[in-house]
């Protein structure tokens, strides 16, 4: 299997540095192959302008239509251009990075913004004219894996803790970026408290994510609706047969 493990943190001496490492080492352990697109490293460039694209000065930018061109045409920056190859190649996407502010840092969002564009990630057309997406998509067929880090303590992201439940508060990467670009979601990997880990909790959290490395390929991902499976209606609503009497963002799966 080919796995392209992306990494978010600015410091590599770090518990998420030394998971990475691991995590890696585990990998390769297992007979995968791995890149690693380690963005502080890269000084990756964050913001989506007109340098991605070519666009001359005087023209307004219109993204998605500047980011399908681009793509088709070959014009994307070169960055780009790069991390898309790699995608192309991995059969899964880790996507590893601390929880800042309930989300990943704006390093990685930019990493979304600028490599998932329009035509390599999104907005395909299916032969029957309808858009493929959640489900289906330019990414079908892969699967991605969150990695995370998180200072509060369990109990706080379980389903009634005052953070929200962790797979709710991650829904936005879940559901809108993985599941809405084809990707199967796997649950996420978390290890929580992990400003106060101690050498024994550290030891635990390594073995724990080697443990769902070894069944990267066989963990079943989250069971989200497809758009086009037959569960939503015409105007992208669930329909009601589906989790009766219930609303949110649980209804989804």
């Amino acid at each position: 299997m080919n796995v392209l493990w992306i990494f978010a943190h600015p410091e590599q001496r770090s518990l998420a540095g030394s998971l990475m490492t691991e995590g890696l080492r585990t990998l390769k352990a297992l007979g995968h192959e791995h890149r690693v697109s380690d963005l502080y490293a890269m000084d990756w460039k964050a913001v989506v302008d007109a340098d991605d694209f070519g666009t001359a000065p005087d023209e307004r930018l219109f993204v998605g239509a500047e980011q399908e061109r681009a793509y088709a045409d070959g014009e994307l920056s070169a960055d780009i251009r790069r991390e898309q190859e790699k995608i192309a190649w991995a059969d899964t996407l880790v996507l590893h990075f601390p929880l800042w502010w309930f989300g990943p840092p704006a390093i990685l969002k930019g990493w979304f913004d600028r490599v998932l564009v329009q035509g390599f990630g999104f907005g395909i057309k299916g032969p029957d004219g309808r858009t493929l997406r959640y489900g289906d998509g330019g990414l079908a067929g892969k699967r991605a894996l969150i990695v995370t880090s998180v200072g509060a303590r369990e109990s706080g992201f379980g389903p009634r803790g005052i953070h929200g439940h962790l797979e709710e508060v991650l829904f936005p990467l879940l559901h809108g970026t993985f599941w809405y670009t084809g990707m199967a979601a796997l649950p996420p990997f978390a290890v929580y408290g992990a400003d106060r880990l101690t050498e024994a909790g550290h030891a635990r959290s390594a073995e724990a994510l080697r443990e769902r490395l070894r069944t990267l390929e066989t963990t079943p991902p989250l069971p989200f609706h497809h758009e086009n499976g037959g569960a939503y209606d015409e105007d992208l609503v669930l329909r009601p047969q589906f989790a009766p009497g219930r609303s949110g963002v649980g209804v989804h799966r």
